[in-house]
């Protein structure tokens, strides 16, 4: 039995300027709190501690902003666009607009806004706006993720 080639998802040339995709949805939980608050350190009581976060203007505990960033990011790579094709991550801009509290349930849209050779590096540069949105269809966190994908191998 010949191994079957590996999966892998867009080369440099293959994004398009205006492309579209959307993720699946996460719910976030408690546990996710917790277990992103012991992975970082980021105890602080706005996520961690539910009778200060009661007291607090958001009156209720609400998800770390990087949390729910991770998330997506997550989501974005399991579309398979960025399977075995991204070489790095060279940027990001992120603007944290509402609150992802316990129990909600986020999603991201990407668009292709621009890209960039980089021949030097193998391949070159792509500009992801991507907005992370939640159950209530408002766009809790919004910017622009910039990667290094690599360029389609040669033939011969």
């Amino acid at each position: 039995m010949e191994n079957p080639q590996p999966p892998h998802g867009l080369y440099f040339e293959e994004f398009e300027v205006g492309a579209e995709m959307v993720t699946r949805g996460r719910t976030i939980t408690e546990s996710d709190l917790v277990q992103f608050a012991g992975l970082t350190g980021d105890y602080n009581p706005m996520h961690t501690d539910a009778e200060y976060a009661r007291t607090s203007f958001m009156g209720q505990r609400v998800a770390h902003g990087m949390l729910t960033l991770s998330y997506a990011i997550g989501q974005a790579y399991q579309l398979g666009i960025l399977e075995r094709t991204v070489l790095g991550f060279r940027g990001l801009e992120m603007k944290f607009s509402v609150p992802v509290y316990i129990g909600d349930t986020i999603h991201a849209e990407l668009t292709v806004v621009d890209k960039k050779e980089a021949r030097r590096l193998g391949g070159g540069t792509v500009d992801l706006g991507i907005k992370i949105i939640n159950q209530e269809g408002k766009t809790v966190q919004k910017g622009t993720l910039t990667l290094l994908m690599a360029s389609r191998p040669t033939e011969g």
